[in-house]
Parts: C-alpha cells; sequence; structure tokens
C-alpha cells in the first residue's frame, strides 16, 4: 500500500497537463538544509520520490527529489547519490516519451553519479545498488536498439 496519495496523474510533458504550481510543495519542505546529510533519507521528500519511481510517475519523482538534492551540500556523496537517482527518473521519462538517444545519455550521466558510492549511502537511502543498476541496465538495453532513431 501506498504511504503517500498518488498524483492526479503522470505528468508527460507535451502529452499530459503540468501539475498546478505547489502540488508537491508539502513533500518537498521536509527536505531541509539544516538536517543532517543522511536524515533527508528519512524525509517525505524522499520517501515520495521513490513511491513514484516504483508506480511511474517518473516527473513527479524528479520534482520532488529536487528540494532533497539542494538541501543537501555540494561534494557530498549523499548528493550525487540524488542527483544519480533524478536522472534514472529523467531516463525513465524520456524512455516512456520515446527518446532513445536521451535515455542513453541519461543513464551514462547517472552511472556518473553513482560511481564508487559507498554501501552505506545506499543503505542510508534505502536503495540497492544492484536492483538500481539493473534498471538502469534494462533501460539501456531497451533503448539501445532505437537509439539510432531520430529523437
Amino acid at each position: 500500500m501506498a504511504l503517500f496519495p498518488d498524483p492526479p496523474h503522470a505528468h508527460i510533458p507535451g502529452k499530459t497537463p503540468r501539475h498546478p504550481e505547489g502540488t508537491f510543495d508539502a513533500l518537498c519542505e521536509t527536505a531541509r538544509p539544516e538536517q543532517p546529510c543522511g536524515a533527508v533519507f528519512a524525509s517525505d521528500a524522499w520517501r515520495a520520490g521513490l513511491q513514484f519511481l516504483e508506480t511511474k510517475y517518473f516527473w513527479e519523482a524528479h520534482e520532488v527529489w529536487e528540494a532533497v538534492w539542494m538541501a543537501l551540500p555540494e561534494g557530498s556523496e549523499e548528493k550525487r547519490l540524488v542527483q544519480g537517482m533524478i536522472q534514472l527518473a529523467n531516463a525513465e521519462l524520456k524512455h516512456r516519451m520515446q527518446r532513445p538517444r536521451a535515455v542513453m545519455r541519461l543513464c551514462d550521466i547517472c552511472l556518473r553519479h553513482l560511481h564508487d558510492l559507498p554501501q552505506a549511502i545506499w543503505s542510508q537511502a534505502e536503495l540497492q545498488e544492484p536492483k538500481i543498476r539493473h534498471r538502469i541496465s534494462e533501460l539501456q538495453k531497451s533503448d539501445a536498439e532505437h537509439s539510432n532513431c531520430a529523437i
């Protein structure tokens, strides 16, 4: 069962309407810069983003994770992990939009952000690195055959 209500619809640029301004403000406000780095992974913003990613609300996951990313200090491993997950949500969205070259580019960016992160960071974020890497690999495989198509 979902911890957070699903958004009214999945925003897909060019296909579905954008959510009204402020729709995700209450979630975003739970990720605060004054928190210790690891505490943002207990925030509703982080947890809702995880749920949205799993339930295929990719744009929405990115939207709430942006607040988490902004709350983290520059150069921190936590910020790298969040940036990698944002790029994964973006890649999933581009896959849904049938933009294979964008998917491939975003997967590469995602992998660069996630490279060599300590297991402790993955654990704090309640993520399983092998599952995330498998998901990226599956996206790359599914879009590789189409990557020579026009965008």
